[in-house]
């Protein structure tokens, strides 16, 4: 019983210094703050090492970065923003114009983050093309080779 009367004194002073590290930057972070835009869109911590002193400007940046460099680890991102998917889709384009190998893995990535219905299409019409489609990775390359918003300089 003399244990309890100290634990809302320990409960408040965790919670002080938790506070002070993300207020400092020694924490990562895993989602944008609450009541962000893309709230919704989380990334496993593991591969990107986002410190809770950025922005949510500079969260998305470094983590569009981060998939433009390496492209495979889009699939530890839940519900990817537009822009996190238009830096996925920029290396898929390179992949198909250099002819430098089969986009499929990276397509089959996109697919995957489309099963959520809270990722938000960066292409009009390529979730519709996924559902058509039964999540076919060649019909949504086909798709992407014909929209031309998707890429704005795509060729066949």
């Amino acid at each position: 019983m003399r244990y309890t009367s100290r634990m809302p004194l320990l409960s408040t002073l965790h919670n002080a210094i938790s506070y002070l590290s993300r207020v400092c930057g020694f924490d990562t972070v895993d989602s944008f703050p609450a009541g962000h835009p893309y709230a919704r869109t989380r990334w496993n911590p593991a591969y990107f090492d986002i410190a809770s002193d950025l922005k949510p400007e500079q969260i998305e940046r470094s983590l569009c970065e981060s998939i433009a460099n390496t492209p495979l680890i889009f699939a530890h991102i839940v519900n990817p923003t537009p822009r996190m998917q238009r830096a996925l889709l920029s290396v898929i384009e390179t992949r198909m114009r250099r002819s430098c190998g089969n986009p499929a893995d990276l397509v089959a990535m996109l697919i995957e983050a489309y099963r959520s219905p809270h990722t938000l299409e960066a292409v009009t019409g390529l979730r519709r093309t996924i559902v058509d489609s039964d999540g076919d990775p060649r019909a949504v390359i086909a798709f992407l080779q014909a929209e031309p918003s998707a890429f704005g300089v795509i060729d066949a």
